[in-house]
């Protein structure tokens, strides 16, 4: 009750958010889907962002470390508000992946803004708890979303739909606007972005990265791990309507339930933040989750896949808290935008790698085996995640 007090503005404004973004996920997944009657053109929603974040995101750090994070995040939430609006009313996929594109370059200030935004603002003792009650509060939008989604396809249609989620941009950045500034200061620092100015915050990120290997070797494994995720997250509707033959409806309402594991993980999660070490959440959460994505493609009928996707979820609401508490309590503030931008550069690579192999071994062989493959490779990195975790070198960088 106490934290909900201190920081209720910002976890509802980012929780509202997150509602948004499942209600949106199956509503574009669907109306892409239903324009183009191609997987292909589904699996490029997930290209695109990635794309528009290699191409930004190293000038993006830059200006963030210099600006203003509030006031970035409340521009980046207003730009994307407006663009989500307008994607009904394009019916070229191509102006659809222009807008979609236009979007990610906001959400690319977005992402490292709150990051910093919330390192500042939440106190280092509440760190974990707090990424816990905001991991419950993404849990129930996964849990929530979808099913909102599908009763206002059934109700309406996609359109209104991904109109929801515009809304809910605006309801984020109504929130930010009334929460304090934590780094007016530099206001007064302001620099030209010269490539001068570029070349100097590359060099201090790798020289970051030169002195805390341990970190930058725990941070590597998780993001290729969840990287692969994301890249199986991409053939998701896909396989769940054409391998599992379920409807529209009965995709919305699958992924709905699947969440219930994730809204109980995520309480449970910010329930024994005094009892489970930051390891315990980082390391088993990572493992158990990509046992469950591979159990999930696995899956030969509806009900193995849902108790997948529970259990999935429900692993994945402790690693994410791990994953955020971690990043939080080893990356300089200062240096967040820089090294949160950079970084993303190599994640969006991966990601675009990843899910353009998916989608062409998914054409040669079958979405189903490649999936499977691809969901072991991960369980390795996994494995080795969980070993570097627990090993001597990192206990002093894995510590709640």
């Amino acid at each position: 009750m106490v934290l909900w007090k201190k920081y209720g503005l910002l976890l509802g404004g980012l929780g509202f958010s997150h509602l948004g973004n499942w209600i949106y996920v199956v509503a574009l997944n669907l109306f892409v889907l239903h324009l183009t009657g191609s997987a292909a053109a589904v699996a490029g929603i997930y290209i695109v962002g990635p794309i528009a974040r290699i191409l930004t995101n190293f000038v993006a750090g830059s200006i963030i470390d210099r600006s203003n994070k509030r006031k970035l995040m409340i521009a980046a939430d207003i730009v994307r508000g407006i663009i989500v609006f307008c994607l009904p009313f394009m019916d070229s996929i191509w102006l659809i992946y222009a807008l979609l594109f236009c979007a990610n370059i906001a959400s690319s200030f977005f992402g490292p803004s709150s990051t910093y935004y919330k390192t500042k603002f939440v106190a280092q003792h509440d760190r974990k708890r707090f990424n816990a009650i905001l991991g419950t509060f993404n849990s129930g939008s996964f849990l929530i979303g979808p099913a909102i989604a599908g009763v206002l396809i059934m109700s309406f249609n996609t359109m209104i739909t991904i109109w929801v989620n515009s809304f809910t941009f605006f309801v984020c950045a109504l929130a930010i606007y009334y929460l304090p500034n934590v780094d007016e200061q530099v206001e007064e620092k302001r620099q030209s972005i010269t490539w001068q100015v570029l070349k100097a915050d590359f060099k201090v990120v790798t020289a970051f990265a030169r002195t805390n290997r341990m970190f930058i070797k725990i941070f590597l494994l998780f993001q290729c791990t969840l990287m692969i995720a994301f890249a199986l997250d991409s053939q998701e509707v896909t396989f769940i309507k054409q391998d599992l033959a379920a409807s529209d409806s009965l995709y919305g309402l699958i992924v709905s339930i699947a969440g219930l594991g994730a809204i109980v993980g995520g309480i449970v999660a910010a329930a024994l933040t005094k009892k489970i070490s930051l390891k315990s959440y980082l390391g088993f959460g990572m493992l158990f989750t990509m046992l469950f994505y591979t159990a999930f493609y696995a899956s030969w009928n509806i009900w193995i896949a849902i108790v997948s996707f529970i259990a999935l979820g429900f692993f994945m609401a402790f690693s994410n808290t791990g994953y955020e508490t971690f990043y939080q309590n080893n990356v300089p503030p200062e240096m967040m935008g820089r090294f949160g931008s950079v970084t993303s550069i190599f994640q969006s690579v991966l990601q675009v790698i990843f899910t353009l192999l998916l989608g062409v071994f998914a054409d040669v062989f079958s979405l189903q085996v490649t999936a499977i493959s691809f969901g072991i490779i991960s369980i390795l990195l996994a494995s080795l995640l969980f070993v570097s975790i627990f090993s001597k070198q990192a206990l002093h960088i894995v510590k709640d």
